[in-house]
């Protein structure tokens, strides 16, 4: 969840599949009228300017958006999915559009909101609480979530979802897929098919409470002995298919971390770490968004409370098979096994391998010295990372080798790559290394 800023003003979220497609008319037609405005003014100085850097003008940025989380639904968490997953990839502007989706905080007005109550729990669905706080204490990009006590005295959080996001998911997909489509972002030659309907069955996945109260159970049951980590007691009586009831549990943003001390940090994200290898190798099961606002930390009990199950998954066995032949042929220094196993995993396409073999060898090398190490890896060194980026940055450019990972391979990698994200920005220390062998030595496949 993206937490709210506390003074934003409502506004209606579209809920009609009309009134979702003039969202996309207006911006299309923003984006044109930009389009024409900006090529006016460059060929005026004398440039001959492409339509692609027409496009993501930071004017455009903006327009686009404003209009993406006025929809919220899909096409704000597509966006939101791409800033995370693409990162330093993607062309500036467009990474600016994705980057201010992360960060929108408009909510339902109290109208919306009180006919969205209605429909599930009705009309007289206040007498159920002793106080609803109308105004949300976090925003996403499918619902909002509100705080409200029992009359028992009982504190619990309500996430209630926006109108109108279930039935929009397909178009919301497709239309944005056309917008990376007409920002040249993807090549032409790339078949996107695959990917774009695992996408709409997430987030129909994700905007079914009834299945994240599913998860969100589950999980609390496999995490009931890491006293370590917080997960929400679910409310089933009151979760609807579009309204979720759990625990109130309080926290902070996982970033105020950044100024604890070192040994906090590295506690953090051990935990963090493990967790991933239990899901990835021991439980088959997976949450799946690595999304900040899904951590929050509790300073008083130095526990770390995990927050939203919509996209938990169920992971193939081949799936943690592929990562466990990638990881044990890296544990033992083995580039050409390396090689051979990310390409039998999907990471790397057979393409991509014989046209730049020479790179890709390089970027592997890069990765088994620093896996080398002895001791704790130091997320906060990111010397790599450069070198990494620079490789794939010349191997990407050959976008007749581009190919798509298998779905969960990306979901997985996903919550990896998050996750690190994560670790670099508290500069955490952890011996990677050692989780590895550890989880090798214990997980029940």
């Amino acid at each position: 969840m993206t937490e709210d800023s506390g003074n934003s003003a409502g506004r209606a979220i579209p809920s009609g599949r009309l009134a979702r497609l003039g969202v996309f008319g207006k911006l299309a037609g923003g984006v044109a009228g930009g389009v024409v405005a900006e090529g006016a003014r460059r060929l005026a100085n004398g440039e001959r300017p492409k339509i692609g850097d027409l496009l993501l003008t930071p004017a455009n940025a903006t327009r686009v958006a404003d209009q993406l989380s006025h929809l919220r639904g899909a096409a704000m968490k597509l966006g939101q999915m791409i800033s995370m997953d693409a990162g330093d990839m993607l062309p500036p502007e467009l990474a600016t559009i994705l980057a201010r989706l992360r960060n929108n905080a408009n909510h339902m007005p109290p109208q919306q909101l009180d006919r969205v109550l209605a429909a599930e729990w009705g009309k007289d669905w206040r007498r159920k609480f002793a106080h609803f706080q109308a105004h949300p204490v976090a925003a996403a990009s499918i619902g909002q979530v509100h705080r409200a006590r029992l009359p028992d005295g009982t504190e619990l959080a309500i996430k209630v979802q926006y109108p109108g996001v279930k039935e929009s998911i397909d178009a919301d997909v497709d239309n944005v897929a056309t917008l990376l489509r007409v920002s040249g972002m993807l090549p032409k030659s790339l078949d996107i098919a695959p990917l774009l309907d695992e996408a709409k069955k997430q987030l129909h996945e994700e905007a079914d409470y009834l299945r994240e109260a599913q998860m969100l159970a589950r999980y609390g049951e496999l995490l009931a002995d890491q006293p370590q980590f917080v997960v929400p007691t679910l409310y089933s009586e009151l979760t609807m298919p579009r309204v979720l009831a759990m625990s109130f549990v309080t926290g902070v943003p996982v970033e105020t971390l950044e100024t604890a001390p070192q040994d906090v940090r590295d506690r953090v994200m051990h935990d963090l770490i493990s967790l991933v290898l239990r899901e990835l190798f021991d439980w088959r099961l997976m949450q799946t968004d690595p999304n900040f606002a899904n951590y929050r930390w509790q300073p008083e009990t130095q526990k770390l409370v995990l927050l939203d199950f919509g996209a938990a998954r169920p992971l193939p066995v081949e799936t943690g098979e592929g990562y466990r032949r990638l990881l044990t042929a890296a544990l033992a220094g083995d580039r050409d096994a390396v090689r051979e196993a990310a390409i039998a995993a999907g990471f790397l396409g057979e393409a991509a391998v014989l046209q730049h073999r020479a790179l890709v060898d390089r970027m592997i090398d890069v990765i088994l010295v620093e896996l080398a190490n002895p001791g704790p890896f130091d997320f906060g060194d990111r010397a790599f990372v450069g070198v990494l980026r620079e490789q794939g940055t010349e191997i990407a450019r050959d976008r007749d080798t581009w190919h798509l990972p298998p779905i969960d391979t990306l979901f997985v990698q996903r919550k990896i790559s998050g996750t690190a994200l994560l670790a670099a920005r508290l500069k955490a220390q952890v011996d990677v290394r050692a989780l590895i062998q550890h989880s090798f030595g214990e997980a029940t496949l």
